[in-house]
């Protein structure tokens, strides 16, 4: 029987402080932070075109592969989310299942694969924004204003309460979808260019050599969407609505991404696809839309674009803020990012420090000369990729250690059969990712290499603070990840 042991943040929190909005999400705003965070509309009209030029007509049941991959994740994920209460997520996870040293490690990767993941997309805000002035108005626009005003937007959003950043999100999510929704009926009331056709799920045309590339896109277009587990000291009946809005973001994820991908292959045809994605990959969406629905439907895509992208960063801007209040607490990140805001409850420290971190990357490579899409968005945001994805073994790896050290009833498929199958099915998608950097990055070898070095070499510097924090600061260590006093 496990004993609960208070949080060293519970005992340095001043009485009456002001602490985070309990019980403000349901399943549905957990689940518009997530979905929000991967972009849906960006990930389809930016991303998909190039799966289905380097993979084929059988590039829709690729996202259906890697949604089942993780939804196996998530059986034992949630599983031990209902038994790990602490608000550090990833890295508390691991800590209980792997040990501190290696739950220090996380904590850094999730840092680092986070702030990856959201400071690079300015750069992808930038390049969207500067693309919808040019389309819709001829306007050629500095891409450094858009960045730092993206930058001030977001801010302004986590410093506002959380409900409200589900507001805004949920509005947005409905928004990109609905762009897509509207592709879609446009294409099924015709019924397509030659007809509807299912080919695209056979296996001669799923099994290909090109697959390998379709699923590292794949397991790309999912990323954060284990954040829900962020949010636990903020839901409602936290045991229920995180399990709940996992598996919703996974489904609908899945199931969305494949069933758009099949829609614009069929808007072109089996045979007539690959040509036009070849011809002008950034424009497959908006021309699909524009024969089947019309041009006033291509202008609104290139806007909804945008709001995509800006409710990816809100989403990854409050992901990253509780991260850093967690670490706070836990006396490993400075005492003063953890404060929060009396009116609002955010951690409003935290997203200060995050928005002026944001804004020193931003300006150092635009002084650098850099392109905001090819160098900002690419270089920053694969290694963060990188570092979730290991992240999301390490998870994996722990729960059925976990589990093994503790009383529990949870059934043994959940506790060691489905982790162990999902660590098994993410180590092959790391694989793949890193054997295919070259089409998310697009840079030499020595870039190449520098990137995927990043993520391991962060998690060995937790190590190394692991290592001092037992020698000097070993109340800290000893605290780190505890369970939330009762």
């Amino acid at each position: 029987m496990s004993v609960t042991t208070p949080d060293a943040s519970a005992e340095s929190t001043p009485p009456g402080a002001a602490t985070l909005r309990s019980g403000s999400l349901g399943t549905a705003d957990i689940a518009f932070f997530v979905v929000s965070a991967a972009a849906p509309l960006t990930v389809m009209a930016g991303v998909a075109p190039l799966a289905i030029l380097l993979g084929g007509i059988g590039a829709p049941a690729g996202y259906l592969i890697a949604g089942i991959t993780l939804a196996v994740f998530a059986v034992g994920f949630t599983t031990m989310s209902r038994h790990v209460k602490s608000g550090g997520a990833f890295y508390a996870y691991i800590t209980r299942g792997l040990g501190r040293p290696v739950g220090i490690g996380a904590a850094l990767l999730a840092l680092i694969g986070y702030y990856g993941m959201e400071i690079g997309v300015y750069g992808l805000l930038a390049f969207a924004a500067k693309d919808t002035l040019h389309a819709l108005f001829s306007a050629d626009v500095p891409w450094l204003p858009i960045s730092l005003a993206g930058l001030l937007l977001i801010g302004y959003g986590g410093f506002r309460s959380i409900d409200f950043g589900a507001k805004v999100l949920g509005v947005l999510l409905v928004a990109e979808t609905g762009i897509l929704v509207l592709l879609a009926g446009g294409v099924l009331v015709k019924g397509g260019a030659h007809g509807l056709s299912v080919t695209s799920f056979a296996p001669g045309h799923v099994f290909v050599s090109g697959t390998a590339v379709v699923l590292a896109f794949a397991f790309a277009a999912f990323t954060g969407f284990e954040s829900t587990v962020i949010y636990r000291r903020e839901a409602r009946a936290p045991e229920r609505t995180v399990p709940r809005a996992t598996y919703v973001a996974i489904g609908f994820l899945g199931l969305f991404y494949a069933f758009m991908v099949w829609i614009v292959i069929q808007a072109f045809g089996d045979s007539g696809v690959i040509a036009a994605a070849a011809k002008n990959p950034g424009g497959l969406f908006f021309s699909a839309i524009t024969t089947y629905v019309g041009g006033w439907a291509a202008d609104l895509m290139h806007i909804f674009i945008v709001t995509s992208v800006l409710a990816s960063l809100l989403a990854f801007h409050n992901a990253i803020n509780r991260y850093a209040l967690a670490l706070s607490e836990e006396g490993v990140l400075p005492r003063s990012l953890g404060r929060i805001h009396p009116r609002h409850r955010s951690p409003y420290v935290a997203g200060i420090a995050q928005t002026v971190l944001g804004a020193v990357i931003v300006i150092a490579f635009w002084a650098a000369g850099a392109d905001p899409y090819q160098q900002l968005l690419l270089w920053v945001n694969t290694p963060g990729m990188i570092a979730l994805f290991i992240l999301q073994l390490l998870a994996a790896i722990a729960v059925p250690c976990y589990f093994r050290r503790v009383s529990h009833q949870e059934g043994v498929l959940r506790t060691v059969v489905a982790p162990i199958a999902a660590a098994i099915l993410l180590a092959a998608a790391i694989g793949l990712v890193i054997t295919h950097i070259d089409l998310f990055t697009g840079a030499s070898t020595v870039i190449n290499t520098v990137l995927i070095v990043i993520a391991p070499a962060v998690f060995l510097i937790g190590l190394v603070l692991a290592w001092w924090l037992r020698r000097e600061r070993p109340e800290v260590y000893a605290q780190f990840a505890a369970e939330p006093a009762e």
